[in-house]
Formats: structure tokens, C-alpha cells, sequence
């Protein structure tokens, strides 16, 4: 008998009002499970000693209701082993200034987990294990350890910040454990495995176009349709911003296009008033930010408040209500590209939107759902046919054609995916509209 069995063994004991005579407490035993011939949910009840050898009379109700509910509470005497479940892990940023994207995708993934368990679609029941990583590199390695070393983890969902996938993707690919991103669109995050110096497993996967795609698409726009030679550049000097900002200049520049400024700003920052006086002095045709909605919003609203009048150009991170609303009516004419097709416009989506929207009546469709959605199913389906081994996962997404959401989902020998499609939209009237 352990230390706290005989605990509450003493607690629960008294003496006979008779005799005098200790008299043990009586147990409620659970018993379905331990005794498969009695009916179901039925509840034995076992004597556990009587030192007199008689019935101990005045055992009273109460006494043996809190026996039993300590017992059946802390499980000591339960035979009903612990269900096992699978765990997906996600890990995005749930807290700061881009927290409603990253709340968004946990939303998506959810659902498709809570599906999945509903419809029994995987050997064992799935369980979603959600990590912050704040949008912070730093911390983004912090989780990746603590999900890599896991051993019931079997695949990771994230990260969302191109800053935060990159270093965390070499601890997964150390661990054997597949990645799969909704939204990092930096194209070194995948480039990276076909170094000759990369020695880890092949696991990090894409469901999201590529930022050379999307730069080039927003050069060749504003070279083809706008018809504009002199742009300038700023960036938010993170692994995405800048990183699509230099895939604009370049295909820009191959366009015969001058660049006459390509200039970074300080995340956080409030007041970038005196950039911009800096960068209109160099009397460019239009403005093209790669960064977040929470820097892009503020970018353009002070940009016409300085007198520039040129076409604001930006990418799919300010595809967000958070631009409208903090830009104002400075958004108004901005030119805004987007990675893939957003799931008002996909036919294979319009399911997906009624059922979120019925799991989630108060919370709003945020752009990259449909992809959490999507990179969520897509793991259940390879768990769904390998099973739980991390490096059978990984071998299976690689090959894998997956049709959902977003139209038909494989990777190419980095792990990008081959839909590669983009769309443009202009704010008119305080909303996106597709062109």
C-alpha cells in the first residue's frame, strides 16, 4: 500500500460505535472495465477489510461518497488505460502585432483536427498542441526544441514569419520532423535542403507561393500595366519583407525599371514621416513596401500626408482588414498582391467557409485560413495512410497530390508547392476588389 493509499485510508477509517474496533472504509471500485461481466456503468462496490469480521454498521453515505470520489478521482484504482492520441503541433504567432493571422490559423487547423477525430480518420484520435512564437526568431527556436523533442509530435504546422520558419525548420530537419508552413514565402526556408552542405532529412514543406513569384508578379505589373519606370523600395528589414522587396527590385530592374530608393524601416516604429520625405526626394513614380499590415497600413497613410500622389504597391501581408482600418482612406488605390487565391474566390473553398463560419460565428475569415485549413489536412491524409512515423510523414509528402481547398497541392524537389498562382487587388470604396 503507497504512502497516499494508506493517507486516505486513515482519513476515511473510525471507530466501531460498538465495539471500539478500527473499522476500514468501504471503496467504491470501478468496475466496467475491470470486470467485462457486469453492466455497463455500473459501479461495484468492494469491501476493502472489516478487522471485526461483521458488517460495519453506520458507515455512513457521506463517508463513502468521498472514498469513492477520491479514488475515481485521482484514478488510483482505474484499470482503464490512458488514450492515446496523436499530436500535430502548430506553432504561429498567437500574441503581438500580427497575433490576429496567427489566432486565425489555429482556428483553421482546429477545425480540420476536429473533423478529422469526428469522422475517425486516423488510427488514434488527433490532438492539437499549439505554441506561441510571438513572431520572434528566438523564441521560434525555443518551441522548436521543446516540439521536437516530443516524441508523440509527428509533424509541425508553421511558422508564419519567414524570420521564425527559417531557423526553426533546421531543428525539425534535425529531429526527422516534417514541417509544413501555411504563409513563410521566403524562397531560402526550402532553397536551404538543396545545399550540399544540408546533412538532415528533406522535411520542410510549403502550401504557399514563393516570394521571387510574388515580387516578380508586382514588378511586372507596375512595369507592364502601370506602365512606370522609377519606383522606390522600402522593406521592414525581416526575412519576408525584405526578402520579397529584393525579388521586386530585381525582376524591376530586369523590366529596365530604376529603383531610386531601396530603404528599411524599423518595425514598431510609429513616425516614418522622415523616410518618406527622404524617398519621395527621390522623385520616384510609385512606392512598393514588403512588409506586414501592421507597418504598411501606417507607411501609406503618411505617405499621402506628405504629398505623394504615385500608385502604393504592396504585398499579400497587407491583404488584412488590420491595412483598411489603420490606413484609412489613404488606402484607397493601393495595389495589394496576394499568394495564391484568396477562398472567397476558390470553388473548392466555399464549403470550408460555411463550416468555419458556423464552428466560428463571431471570429472573421482571416486570408490565410484557407491554408491552415489546407496544410492541416494535408498531415491528417499522411497520417491517415503511413501512420505516425515522423520519417514514413515525411517520404509520403513528398510524394504526396492532394486535392482540397486551395485546388491540388504537390511539392517539387525543394518542397515548394507547384500552384503557384497569384492575384491582384485594388482597395476601392474602403475594400478589396479583385482585378
Amino acid at each position: 500500500m503507497g504512502q497516499t493509499l494508506r493517507e486516505i485510508f486513515k482519513l476515511f477509517s473510525r471507530k466501531n460505535l460498538d465495539s471500539g474496533e478500527t473499522v476500514a472504509p468501504v471503496i467504491l471500485w470501478p468496475g466496467p472495465r475491470c470486470n467485462p461481466g457486469r453492466k455497463s456503468g455500473s459501479l461495484p462496490v468492494r469491501q476493502a477489510g472489516r478487522s471485526n469480521g461483521r458488517p460495519g454498521r453506520g458507515v455512513g453515505p457521506l463517508v463513502l461518497g468521498l472514498a469513492g470520489m477520491v479514488f475515481l478521482s485521482t484514478g488510483f484504482f482505474s484499470c482503464k488505460p490512458a488514450e492515446k492520441k496523436i499530436k500535430i503541433a502548430l506553432a504561429m504567432p498567437l500574441t503581438g502585432d500580427i497575433a490576429s493571422l496567427g489566432q486565425g490559423l489555429k482556428r483553421a487547423v482546429t477545425l480540420a483536427i476536429e473533423e478529422a477525430n469526428k469522422n475517425h480518420l486516423t488510427p488514434q484520435p488527433l490532438e492539437l498542441v499549439v505554441f506561441d512564437d510571438r513572431s520572434d526568431p528566438r523564441e521560434a527556436v525555443s518551441v522548436a526544441n521543446r516540439i521536437a523533442s516530443d516524441r508523440h509530435v509527428v509533424a509541425v504546422i508553421g511558422h508564419f514569419n519567414s524570420g521564425c520558419s527559417i531557423p526553426a525548420s533546421r531543428v525539425y530537419a534535425q529531429a526527422g520532423l516534417a514541417m509544413l508552413t501555411p504563409a513563410s514565402s521566403n524562397p531560402e526556408l526550402t532553397l536551404q535542403q538543396l545545399s550540399p552542405q544540408w546533412v538532415y532529412p528533406k522535411s520542410i514543406f510549403r502550401a504557399n507561393t514563393t516570394d521571387n513569384v510574388q515580387g516578380a508578379f508586382g514588378a511586372d505589373f507596375v512595369s507592364s500595366t502601370l506602365k512606370l519606370n522609377r519606383v522606390a523600395i522600402i522593406h521592414d528589414k525581416s526575412a519576408y519583407g525584405q526578402g520579397v522587396a529584393e525579388e521586386f527590385k530585381k525582376q524591376f530592374e530586369l523590366n529596365k525599371g530604376v529603383v531610386t530608393a531601396f530603404e528599411g524601416l524599423q518595425v514598431q516604429d510609429r513616425d516614418f514621416r522622415s523616410l518618406l520625405t527622404r524617398v519621395k526626394a527621390t522623385q520616384p513614380q510609385a512606392l512598393y513596401f514588403g512588409g506586414m499590415f501592421s507597418e504598411g497600413g501606417i507607411l501609406v497613410r503618411q505617405l499621402r500626408d506628405i504629398g505623394f500622389k504615385g500608385p502604393f504597391v504592396t504585398c499579400e501581408a497587407n491583404y488584412d482588414p488590420a491595412f483598411l482600418k489603420v490606413a484609412g482612406e489613404a488606402a484607397e488605390g493601393a495595389y495589394v498582391t496576394f499568394l495564391g487565391s484568396p477562398p472567397e474566390l476558390l470553388p473548392t473553398a466555399q464549403e470550408f467557409i460555411v463550416r468555419y463560419r458556423e464552428r466560428y460565428p463571431t471570429d472573421e475569415l482571416k486570408s490565410y485560413d484557407a491554408y491552415g485549413y489546407e496544410t492541416g489536412n494535408i498531415i491528417i491524409d499522411a497520417i491517415k495512410t503511413v501512420g505516425t512515423d515522423r520519417a514514413k510523414i515525411i517520404e509520403h509528402l513528398r510524394g504526396i497530390k492532394f486535392t482540397g481547398v486551395l485546388g491540388t497541392t504537390s511539392f517539387d524537389e525543394k518542397g515548394d508547392t507547384l500552384n503557384k498562382a497569384i492575384t491582384l487587388f485594388q482597395v476601392k470604396k474602403g475594400a478589396f476588389v479583385h482585378l
